[in-house]
């Protein structure tokens, strides 16, 4: 058969991904940065810095003096093989064998995959619009070689599929650099005037590794296909599954907390000696009759205790319908974690977040009630308050930022600012009176105002003034006039309640 290969290369790799996890980064020009020499140099550039001539080399310095509102991130260093391992794994449901080319790229062999999509085109196009539909710049070539691939996919202008044993024609127009050169060599092409591949392509072998070495020509050689070039698979890694056919079918209650305790066994132990954790997992059990039911758990930190997750399964039996019987149970762990080891201290008094306990008795409290009724929140450093506090992922989640106490903030903060009626004197006066859901307040005693302004480089708008006010009962609120009261059109509005 003959060999295929496409190539994949992502223009703006981990620009794409920051913007993802950052939404407000979209349409702002912002770089990525890192220290070299004493100086900050731009390793990466999205579409919109790249716009106003910012590119990846330049000084971060020059790239301020050219472009306005740019932002500079340092560059998160080793996040491209995450990203590519993970975009890898991905394009395994189109080929088994899927190659990671640092630092932007991955190579696929499609050999006898792309009828399945109706041919090579539509093969190209599904993956394509695929990666570009999960927010990636992403660009693909498909070629005999992997350096034909490579060459198009970065540098070819009209057509993105090489017919086969087209590989020579399809590169001698492109650039040097299209044959993944050394800077060194390439310097050297450009000196002696070779502007293009089809410049040295048939020059004698002899001649070009006296000039440039054997490895100009190993690489002239791959893409041509006069020499092999063979892949390093990304290998999958083994699912946490664990399988438990029964002999009878089972019906009863008994039986099927011995299966889930028997499939937990297997399972945590295989975790366990590889330092991982449970964060969720599904019981699926299928029925004699064709049907299959299932109920799953969430831990608030992975756990490997046969125990603790064989208690969660236990609030879940309720939900299991055997009907005429279960004949085969089926356990996935869907969500690991690493966890860490803990070493006991007698003298440790209070372990907080890292208490198992903790940890296990959220994870009951949740079983029964529903993990999206338990949250945990961190502070966040912006300073509108519906952006200071963020949801922790899990007890390990921690936060770089602390919680502001320089200045009073209520014990439970409205999500959305909720309208309210005023009666306060003019200009800068606290409220005297004001009316929330239909309830008159008389004000006693209030604090402020404390001018808190809009983040202009998030979104548009008022500035609020904020005031901390106590009634008559002693219920004690938190209150703020959105814009100026001259403006004319200064709401009033109730964001919070203190203890």
């Amino acid at each position: 058969m003959q060999h295929r290969y496409m190539a994949i290369w992502f223009r703006h790799l981990v620009t794409d991904w920051l913007t993802l996890r950052q939404p407000e980064l979209k349409d702002q020009p912002f770089v990525l940065v890192v220290l070299e020499h004493n100086r900050m140099i731009v390793r990466a550039a999205n579409p919109e810095a790249e716009a106003q001539g910012v590119r990846a080399g330049m000084p971060a310095a020059d790239a301020k003096a050219i472009t306005t509102n740019l932002q500079v991130i340092d560059f998160p260093l080793g996040q491209e093989s995450k990203l590519l391992r993970h975009l890898g794994l991905w394009c395994i449901r189109y080929t088994p064998v899927v190659a990671i080319d640092l630092p932007d790229g991955l190579t696929l062999d499609i050999s006898g995959c792309a009828h399945l999509w109706g041919g090579e085109k539509g093969y190209l196009k599904t993956v394509v619009l695929k990666l570009r539909g999960m927010g990636y710049d992403a660009r693909a070539a498909i070629a005999d070689t992997v350096g034909a691939a490579w060459a198009i996919a970065r540098y070819g202008k009209i057509r993105p599929i090489i017919e086969s044993g087209g590989q020579a024609e399809a590169i001698a127009g492109l650039s040097p650099a299209a044959l993944r050169l050394e800077p060194e060599i390439l310097d050297k092409l450009y000196k002696l005037g070779f502007r293009y591949v089809k410049s040295f392509m048939t020059m004698p072998r002899t001649v070009l590794r006296r000039r440039f070495g054997e490895g100009f020509l190993l690489r002239l050689a791959q893409a041509l296909g006069t020499t092999d070039e063979y892949l390093a698979p990304i290998i999958p890694p083994l699912p946490y599954v664990e399988r438990l056919p029964c002999l009878e079918p089972v019906r009863t209650d008994k039986a099927i907390e011995i299966g889930i305790e028997k499939l937990l066994q297997g399972l945590c132990s295989r975790l366990q000696a590889e330092g991982k954790g449970v964060r969720k997992a599904v019981l699926k059990c299928f029925r004699i009759d064709g049907k299959m039911v299932q109920a799953g758990i969430t831990t608030t930190r992975g756990s490997h205790s046969v125990s603790h997750l064989f208690k969660l399964f236990g609030l879940q039996i309720s939900k299991i319908e055997p009907a005429l019987g279960i004949e085969l149970f089926l356990l996935e762990a869907q969500k690991v974690e690493d966890i860490d080891p803990l070493q006991e201290k007698l003298w440790l008094g209070d372990p907080g977040l890292q208490d198992t306990a903790l940890a296990e008795l959220l994870d009951r409290i949740a079983g029964k009630i529903g993990p999206e009724r338990i949250m945990r929140y961190l502070p966040a450093e912006h300073y509108w308050p519906e952006r200071s506090i963020r949801p922790a992922l899990s007890l390990k989640d921690i936060s770089l930022a602390g919680w502001r106490a320089d200045k009073p903030r209520p014990i439970r903060l409205l999500s959305k600012p909720e309208a309210i009626e005023v009666m306060a004197l003019l200009p800068d006066y606290p409220p005297k009176i004001f009316i929330y859901k239909g309830k008159r307040h008389v004000v006693d005693k209030a604090d402020g105002p404390e001018r808190i302004e809009r983040e202009w480089w998030l979104d548009k708008g008022e500035h609020r003034d904020y005031y901390m006010v106590e009634d008559e009962h002693g219920g004690r609120y938190w209150l703020f006039r959105s814009g100026h009261y001259d403006s004319g059109g200064a709401q009033w509005y109730l964001h919070g309640f203190f203890a």
